[in-house]
């Protein structure tokens, strides 16, 4: 996504699968969200498990019909934007450096994931985490709906997560999708300042 569509395209989201390819964006998602950060090693050990399941919001300028004056200023946008390439490619080859494509060949990586484990016809959402750009927009929601319906439709009856006491917004979101409060644990998530805070355990029946 260029910057001049970021400008002029209101943002659309879509959700859909991601697998190991999608490890080091999601590490670093994760690593913004959470003190005990895990890597691009853990992801792609994760995501290469049998029964786990992730899903990725992707955020996509909506399509819309370009005024001739708009049109001249993507079209001279993308002349300049083809040269930076050159000059980079060429500035590559010089020093051995490559600037590989995206995975798979998305135009824009994932600003937020779910990632869920599943056990014969339960399963427990391991994680949920939003970039920080992404953040507070209301997309955590269609994520999580979305991901729920993934785990309805592999055979999934119950549903069950652990989150931190204090995350209020994480709270009121599992709640607004039904979730209810089954459990509470006591100094289970460490914070960065050493401290360690208690965790909900929530379920939920599809």
């Amino acid at each position: 996504m260029s910057i001049l569509d970021r400008f002029i395209h209101p943002l659309s989201s879509h959700v859909e699968a991601v697998g190991t390819e999608s490890a080091a964006r999601l590490s670093a998602i994760h690593a913004s969200a959470f003190a005990r950060a895990w890597s691009t090693l853990d992801f792609e050990r994760l995501l290469g498990e049998r029964g786990v399941v992730a899903d990725g919001l992707f955020l996509e300028p909506r399509t819309q019909k370009w005024t001739p004056l708009l049109g001249f200023i993507r079209c001279s946008f993308s002349l300049l934007a083809h040269r930076m390439r050159r000059t980079r490619r060429a500035a590559s080859a010089k020093t051995g450096s490559t600037f590989p494509p995206d995975a798979l060949g998305r135009a824009t990586k994932p600003v937020a994931f779910a990632l869920s484990r599943i056990v014969l016809d339960e399963a427990e959402i391991i994680t949920v985490a939003v970039a920080p750009e992404a953040r507070g927009k209301g997309h955590a929601r269609p994520l999580l709906a979305h991901h729920l319906d993934a785990l309805s439709r592999r055979g999934v009856a119950r549903v069950h997560l652990e989150v931190e006491e204090g995350n209020a917004p994480a709270i009121a979101l599992y709640r607004r999708a039904g979730f209810r409060d089954v459990g509470r644990r006591e100094g289970y998530y460490p914070k960065a300042d050493g401290t360690k805070v208690a965790a909900l355990t929530m379920a939920l029946d599809l």
